[in-house]
C-alpha cells in the first residue's frame, strides 16, 4: 500500500468515527438479513427515501424465513412506490434460496454471496464486512465517486476498463483493520460530503489530498455517462370502474412493473372482450389527463381512459385478474404512477 493509500484509509477511518452515521436502522447489527435488505433497498435510492420502507417491510417480514415463505404479490405491497421492483422479486426469490440451500443463514464468503439472486459484487461484499468483519472491497455509485475525484480517475465509471481499474484501486485500499468502520466511511463520505453537484470540500478529511480538488475537477470527475436520447412510447391504460372497484390484472413476475397489479391496456375492441370475460356492460367512456412516467431506458406517454361500467353477472374471477376497491389503493402492490392516477380518482369519487 502507497503512502497515499494508505492516508486515504486511515483518515477515512478517523473521520467515520467522528463524523459518520452511525444511528441508521439497519445500523448496529450484525444481522446478514437486515444489513441485505438495507443494501439492496438503497441500490440507486436515497437513504431518507428507504428508512421508512425497511421498517414497513421488517414489520412485515421480521426474518428471513417469513420472507421466503410469503407469496410474491405480498411482498410487492409494501414495496410498491419504491421502484425498480426487480429488486423485490430478486429479494424474494434469494430469501428462498438462503433457506432451502444455507438452513435461513448467509453464506460468510463474499463470492458465494455475489452468486444468490440479485446481489452483484459490491453488494456481496458490504454484506460480508458488516455482518462478518470480512476485509473485502465494495464500489456502488458513491464509492466510485470519491475515488474517480480523490485519485483522478479518467473515464466513464461504468464503462467495464474504468471499471476494472477502480476495482484494483478499491482492493488496494483495504486498511488491515477496522473494515467495518472503513466501509461505512466510504458510504458516508460519498453520501454526506463528495456529493454529485455541490461537494462540501471543506469537511472532507480528502481536502489536501483530493486531485479534483486540487485541480478545480470537482465538476468533471467522475467522467458522465456518454448521453444518449431515451425512446419515446405511448400506452393506452384502461380505468374500469363501478364507481367503488377498479379492474386490475397482475402482471407477470419479470420485466416491468413484473408482478404488481395495474391497468389494463387497450381501446374499444379490449373494452368489449374484457365486458364480456368479467360480466360488466359499458355506461360511459372519457379520456383523462394524460401523463408521463420516465424509466431508465425509455419514456413512457400513458393516456388513461376512464369507462364507468355496471357489473352484470357475478363471474369466478380469472387468475391474475381481480376486481379492487376504492379503499384498498393506497396499499395494493401498484406501480407508482397508476397508484397516483388511481388515488387522485378514489379521492375525487369520495368528495
Amino acid at each position: 500500500m502507497s503512502k497515499s493509500e494508505e492516508l486515504f484509509s486511515s483518515r477515512l477511518i478517523d473521520w467515520q468515527r467522528q463524523h459518520g452515521r452511525h444511528d441508521l436502522p439497519w445500523q448496529n447489527t450484525r444481522d446478514a438479513y437486515r444489513i441485505w435488505l438495507s443494501e439492496i433497498m438503497l441500490q440507486q435510492t436515497q437513504v431518507s427515501t428507504v428508512i421508512p420502507y425497511y421498517t414497513r417491510f421488517l414489520e412485515r417480514f421480521p426474518t428471513i424465513e417469513a420472507l421466503a415463505q410469503a407469496p410474491l404479490d405480498s411482498v410487492l405491497e409494501p414495496w410498491a412506490g419504491l421502484g425498480y421492483y426487480a429488486r423485490a422479486r430478486n429479494l424474494h426469490r434469494c430469501a428462498q434460496v438462503i433457506v432451502a440451500d444455507y438452513g435461513g443463514k448467509f453464506p460468510h464468503d463474499p463470492q458465494a454471496i455475489a452468486e444468490l439472486p440479485g446481489i452483484g459484487r459490491s453488494t456481496a461484499a458490504a454484506i460480508s464486512a458488516f455482518a462478518y468483519g470480512t476485509r473485502t472491497a465494495i464500489l456502488d455509485g458513491n464509492v466510485k465517486r470519491v475515488l474517480a475525484r480523490c485519485f483522478g480517475v479518467e473515464g466513464f465509471p461504468g464503462a467495464a476498463q474504468t471499471e476494472k481499474e477502480m476495482w484494483l484501486l478499491a482492493d488496494a485500499l483495504l486498511p488491515p483493520v477496522h473494515i467495518e468502520a472503513y466501509t461505512q466511511g466510504l458510504m458516508d463520505l460519498g453520501s454526506t460530503v463528495c456529493s454529485r453537484r455541490k461537494p462540501f470540500c471543506a469537511a472532507c478529511p480528502m481536502h489536501e489530498m483530493c486531485i479534483a480538488r486540487l485541480d478545480g475537477r470537482q465538476a468533471e470527475l467522475p467522467v458522465a455517462r456518454p448521453r444518449k436520447v431515451l425512446p419515446e412510447r405511448e400506452t393506452t391504460l384502461l380505468l374500469l370502474t363501478d364507481g367503488k372497484r377498479i379492474l386490475l390484472e397482475r402482471r407477470p413476475p419479470v420485466g416491468i412493473w413484473g408482478g404488481l397489479l395495474t391497468l389494463p391496456e387497450g381501446g374499444v375492441a379490449e373494452v368489449r372482450e374484457l365486458a364480456r370475460r368479467h360480466g360488466f356492460r359499458l355506461i360511459g367512456m372519457c379520456s383523462l389527463a394524460s401523463l408521463k412516467h420516465t424509466f431508465s431506458h425509455f419514456h413512457l406517454h400513458i393516456q388513461p381512459l376512464l369507462c364507468t361500467v355496471e357489473v352484470t353477472a357475478c363471474l369466478v374471477a380469472e387468475t391474475g385478474w381481480q376486481w379492487l376497491d376504492y379503499g384498498e389503493v393506497e396499499t395494493a402492490a401498484l406501480p407508482t404512477p397508476i397508484k397516483r392516477l388511481l388515488v387522485t380518482l378514489t379521492k375525487t369519487s369520495y368528495d
